[in-house]
């Protein structure tokens, strides 16, 4: 059962749960209502006996009560409005008074006759089978006698079935109307989920991101449509950005690429041809060749860290790290790059959060961006205060101030740069890197020439207690300059 109601269209569910908590409630309701109408019916007919005070016609014989057993004939006829009266003794003997009927004595009204009840009100039955409700008080002034008063119970069971057979009627009337308004309820409810499934529906069969659902109020499928409207924009702009990282890339690979192939045809030719190169020629031709494929590897590498998703790392990569130990790896790299430049160190401790090896390749772009600007001979400082700022200067050209807001776009590069080695991609994967740590970065023309980076990362000048760099301490020798 419960697998069909599963399989049940939403809309349809919904009319029947419906439905179902009419039906429940109203059900009680009428319970309830008969209950308290019965109850209140049988308090009004015990008040109507307790109000009869019938006149007792007692015949004696010999000293005793003379006690009639049946009816007697021409008794007249018994009208509904009439009550049935009849003497109790102590001993289980009843004596007819008036009415048309005898009702059977139980032990309660006997009980009231000998004096060990006050009185007692409940259903009996006729001679006949009629159901009774009689009320028993004990008779005046006669010791070991009560009277019982009784009316027939259909004056209370005629309108409770009658009211059973209205309150059926209005159930069922009930249970039909919260159909149909469950089921027009659920179809207004489900319009903007309808909207909203054929829109997806309409997504799904042409890619077309650019669809929004209206939105209208502020309940739950309001907000619902504003988190779907929300969703499909990262989606088209995810897309957007897919698309021109595809097409910048292809146009960054055509240039080292088609210069590859210049020189290998060149080379291929001239081994096919017999005639070779002369060997500063071919030394010229081989260290471009090698030159154009670390090009090539470093922008797969760049493109390989671009296509990771944007979003927060993974926290299983995440570790307490010192960042004056990252810089100095860092500079060291760089050295080895760069051996014509100097880079001169001053660095304080401080630990951050983030991931590692992200961090110093972030760190390395940086120096590598100040080193490829500097003159040959030149010098970068790089310092790292206590206050976890990091500042990387360069002595080149600088940057012009309209191209500033530019230099941590995916493949940008300034036009005074393009005769340069590189992608365009270093400072994009620096701003992506120091972003997901929480922290900001910054590249601003120094004072007297040059370009300076200012990097802050949140953290503090000692490890937490208990984290990795904590345990293992630092003792790490001073970075020469």
């Amino acid at each position: 059962m419960t697998s069909r109601f599963g399989r049940l269209p939403l809309r349809s569910r919904l009319a029947l749960l419906t439905a179902a908590a009419v039906a429940v409630a109203v059900a009680a309701c009428a319970v309830a209502a008969w209950f308290l109408v019965r109850a209140q019916l049988l308090s009004s007919l015990d008040e109507e006996l307790d109000k009869t005070q019938p006149a007792t016609r007692i015949q004696f014989e010999n000293g005793r009560i003379r006690c009639p057993q049946s009816v007697p004939e021409n008794t007249g006829p018994f009208t509904a409005t009439g009550p049935t009266v009849q003497l109790v003794l102590a001993d289980g003997d009843r004596c007819y008074q008036d009415g048309e009927q005898l009702v059977d004595v139980q032990e309660q009204d006997t009980r009231v006759a000998a004096g060990e009840l006050a009185w007692t009100a409940h259903n009996t039955t006729a001679d006949d089978g009629t159901e009774y409700r009689v009320l028993t008080r004990p008779a005046p002034r006669l010791p070991g006698v009560a009277y019982t008063v009784g009316r027939p119970l259909s004056e209370v069971t005629d309108p409770l079935d009658t009211l059973a057979l209205v309150l059926t009627l209005l159930a069922a009337g009930g249970v039909v109307a919260s159909g149909v308004a469950g089921v027009a309820l659920a179809r207004a409810g489900l319009r903007p989920v309808e909207r909203l499934t054929h829109t997806v529906e309409h997504i799904a069969r042409t890619e077309d991101l650019s669809v929004e659902i209206p939105v209208e109020g502020d309940d739950e499928i309001a907000r619902l449509s504003r988190s779907f409207n929300a969703m499909t924009a990262a989606l088209a702009t995810s897309q957007d950005r897919q698309q021109q990282l595809i097409a910048d890339a292809g146009h960054e690979l055509r240039t080292p690429l088609t210069s590859l192939r210049t020189n290998i045809e060149l080379l291929a030719r001239s081994e096919e041809s017999g005639r070779g190169l002369p060997p500063g020629q071919r030394r010229e031709l081989l260290e471009s060749v090698t030159a154009q494929m670390t090009e090539l590897a470093a922008l797969v590498g760049d493109l390989q860290e671009l296509s990771r998703p944007d979003a927060a790392p993974d926290r299983a990569q995440l570790a307490v790290v010192a960042l004056d130990d990252i810089v100095a790896r860092a500079v060291r790299r760089v050295r080895l790059r760069a051996p014509e430049v100097r880079i001169a160190v001053e660095q304080a401790p401080w630990y951050v959060r983030a991931e590692p090896a992200a961090l110093e390749r972030a760190v390395v772009n940086l120096l590598d961006n100040a080193v490829k600007f500097s003159p040959p001979g030149g010098s970068v400082e790089v310092s790292l205060g206590g206050d976890g700022l990091l500042r990387v200067r360069d002595h080149g050209p600088g940057i012009p101030e309209a191209e500033l807001p530019h230099v941590f776009e995916r493949f940008w590069r300034s036009p005074s740069a393009r005769s340069r080695p590189g992608s365009g991609l270093g400072l994009s994967i620096v701003a992506r890197t120091v972003q997901q740590a929480g922290g900001t970065v910054v590249l601003r023309r120094a004072d007297g020439g040059g370009t300076e980076a200012l990097l802050r990362l949140p953290g503090a000048p000692e490890p937490p207690p208990g984290s990795l760099s904590a345990i293992r301490g630092r003792g790490r020798p001073a970075e020469p300059d």
